[in-house]
């Protein structure tokens, strides 16, 4: 549907009105940050059950799961989808956790429709990935699993598993972890990347304190993942007509076997029109997948400076996001990595280099928590992006051993100086961030499309968080929806710029990323106080790059490929901006 701006007439929902209320009766001080937890009011109350409370005994008990922002229905609300996971000792008939789809109310509430959708599902549910793979405009999910993986193709807002139909379910012994939709080749058609993290057994898996790798700070543990073998990646090539093939050998992704792979994040990293994968390791170097455009990939990892820290030493990768957070115009990656170790922020040089700027970013200050989700995401709407990390330990056993470290951790917003550095805010930004969990996935998105991102997030055997910011920001935003016709319907791989005032701000779709999630993959951006755009340009996931003027600020423009102005010798076309309220 075709409607005018939305122009700062912002809807707010009841909830978050009277929060709102609340947060300002306490508060006389200004603040840019207050985010607070409202999952149980809105709705999110099923439980994320995964393995055991007070003690892990194997390393399939640690992982948590993932969550995924999208809008199931095409109402125009983005949704929410919680994966689920089990226990050791398994569940009566009909017991058994699920994982769960809660379907936007409009008012700040969630449904829970899991049933009714098809999506009742149990198992060691892993990561979540969207993506359209048939293009028929309804979003699709990949759901990672150790077993089975699957493949709901959604038809018309109820989903039936067709993962050995299409060929993408795996083999039932693999352990599946992250995941992402990205068309490698350009076809059209969205492919398939799916990360796998070692080869368990849990039949002749060591207990705690079987092995040296089992034992932490002189604490019998669980064991892992050093001294189990490393398993292979996969990546499926999207055939048609429903169908997948296992590209992993023809590929040269199987030669990056033997990493403990866990988060996949895609993005050019070289600006070369071509997607490259970046994919977080575990206890191993990280991999970076450069696109060679002809149907293969190199791992140039080591080479571009990703693979390690500035220390030259492998990490306990586990969450990663992209954003060009110094506005220099390239895709900079962050990721979180174990206890004992800071995240790493690795600044893109460009020529195909990064340099780890950790620490010369600020960012090297918390090395007792354990972080998996993260996001860089604009808060406050000024132009620029902040971070958010959810951290949480995978032994229970440290809150009696007095260690120095806590199952459960508070999350990190750090909030960007516009220089290059960071400052940590996470002592004044409320409740939702000084709360400790032991939190895994984490997905944001515009939720109630008025400009805020909230962050929804997986936790071990509690119910997720939902937090939002009450804090209004005076400052304006746009939010890009893209629709691809000859590239994928998606717009995955899309590369958008939007010029605004001296600045040109950018960004891609992208399916999965985080710690094996997926965000709501209408694009944001804050815009600080300037109130219009001088244009938006697309670089399509097919090569071709159109400019769309007359975007409207303060709402979600939707653009399709075909209807802006082309650029740099495309086809020209008519120049048309959608404008929608969703």
């Amino acid at each position: 549907m075709r409607v005018g701006s939305l122009r700062r007439r912002v809807w707010i929902s009841p909830i978050i009105l009277f929060l709102q209320i609340s947060f300002a009766q306490q508060s006389n001080k200004t603040q840019i940050a207050y985010f607070t937890d409202i999952a149980e009011k809105a709705g999110l109350t099923a439980k994320i059950v995964f393995g055991g409370v007070d003690t892990k005994k194997y390393i399939i008990e640690t992982t948590g799961t993932g969550v995924a922002i999208f809008d199931y229905d095409n109402d125009g609300w983005p949704d929410i989808f919680v994966v689920n996971g089990t226990t050791l000792e398994g569940f009566p008939t009909g017991q058994a956790p699920i994982n769960h789809l809660y379907r936007n109310n409009h008012d700040g509430t969630f449904m829970d429709v899991t049933l009714k959708a098809g999506l009742a599902a149990g198992g060691w549910g892993q990561g979540v990935c969207v993506g359209d793979y048939d293009n028929d405009g309804w979003e699709d999910l990949y759901v990672t699993y150790y077993g089975k993986n699957r493949l709901y193709h959604n038809q018309h807002a109820s989903f039936v598993d067709v993962a050995d139909k299409a060929g993408v379910a795996g083999n039932g012994k693999a352990w599946g972890t992250g995941c992402a939709f990205v068309d490698y080749d350009r076809d059209g058609l969205l492919d398939l990347m799916v990360a796998n993290y070692v080869d368990f057994d849990l039949s002749t898996a060591p207990g705690p304190g079987d092995r040296s790798s089992c034992v932490w700070k002189g604490v019998p543990v669980m064991c892992g993942p050093r001294g189990l073998p490393g398993s292979k990646n996969i990546l499926y090539h999207n055939g048609g007509q429903g169908k997948f093939e296992d590209v992993s050998a023809k590929a040269h992704i199987d030669q990056t076997s033997g990493h403990y792979a866990f988060s996949v994040s895609t993005f050019d990293f070289d600006d070369d029109g071509w997607p490259d994968i970046y994919v977080a390791c575990d206890s191993t170097p990280s991999i970076l997948y450069h696109n060679n455009r002809d149907g293969t990939f190199t791992d140039v990892a080591v080479t571009a400076g990703a693979a390690f820290n500035e220390d030259g030493r492998e990490q306990a990768g586990m969450g990663t996001t992209i954003a060009d957070f110094n506005g220099d115009g390239k895709l900079d990656i962050f990721k979180t990595n174990f206890s004992d170790d800071t995240a790493t922020l690795y600044r893109n040089n460009g020529g195909g280099t990064f340099d780890d700027v950790t620490y010369a970013a600020g960012l090297g200050l918390h090395t007792q928590y354990l972080g998996w989700g993260t996001m860089f995401l604009d808060f406050d709407n000024d132009c620029w992006p902040d971070l958010l990390v959810v951290n949480g330990h995978v032994y229970p056993e440290v809150d009696k051993q007095h260690l120095g470290s806590n199952y459960q951790e508070p999350r990190i917003l750090y909030r960007n100086n516009r220089n290059g550095t960071f400052s940590d805010i996470s002592n004044e930004a409320g409740p939702g961030i000084t709360t400790a969990m032991s939190g895994r996935g984490l997905a944001i998105g515009d939720l109630w499309n008025d400009g805020r991102i909230s962050a929804v997030i997986s936790n071990m055997n509690a119910p997720p968080s939902l937090l939002v910011n009450q804090v209004l920001s005076a400052n304006h935003w746009v939010g890009i929806r893209v629709i691809g016709t000859k590239s994928n319907r998606d717009g995955i791989g899309a590369r958008v710029s939007v010029k605004v005032g001296a600045r040109t701000l950018v960004d891609e779709v992208r399916s999965g990323s985080s710690y094996d999630s997926n965000n709501d993959m209408r694009l944001h951006f804050g815009l600080g106080t300037a109130a219009k755009i001088e244009w938006v340009q697309i670089r399509w996931p097919n090569g071709s790059t159109e400019r769309f003027s007359d975007v409207k600020v303060d709402t979600i423009d939707t653009l399709t490929e075909g209807s802006g102005s082309s650029v740099a010798g495309t086809t020209k076309t008519s120049g048309r901006t959608d404008t929608v309220v969703q």
